[in-house]
């Protein structure tokens, strides 16, 4: 007779899914994501560097608030920033953050629907 399956300890991924810990900090994550004026912030941080006047500009904001923003971002470990002098520059270093925010803006079409998804290829 075989013997059950174990309950998976706690906190454990069960059957290969993914762990409470894994669930919490991708929650994190999309919450950050979750924000039109994060997500844009990240989106232009993702193609390269900038600083906070360039980002409060480009994105319509103020300065504190992008600022305000840009902390959030940088907790969760979203974005980094390097000092250089009087200035701080900051981005997006993550490969898999930059292909999150390249995926969903390739799935959204610019009146905000959903694009049409490419052809699959036929499995053989």
């Amino acid at each position: 007779m075989p013997t059950p399956p174990r309950p998976a300890p706690s906190g454990a991924a069960p059957a290969g899914g993914p762990t409470e810990p894994q669930l919490a900090a991708a929650a994190d994550t999309f919450s950050m994501l979750a924000s039109p004026a994060r997500l844009h912030l990240v989106q232009l941080m993702s193609t390269g560097r900038y600083d906070v006047g360039e980002l409060a500009e480009k994105v319509g904001l103020s300065l504190p608030t992008t600022s305000q923003h840009l902390r959030k971002l940088r907790l969760t470990g979203i974005v980094s920033a390097t000092r250089e002098g009087r200035h701080s520059y900051y981005t997006v270093d993550d490969p898999h953050v930059v292909e999150l925010v390249e995926q969903i803006f390739e799935h959204i079409a610019p009146d905000g629907s959903l694009a049409p998804d490419p052809p699959r290829k036929e499995r053989r």
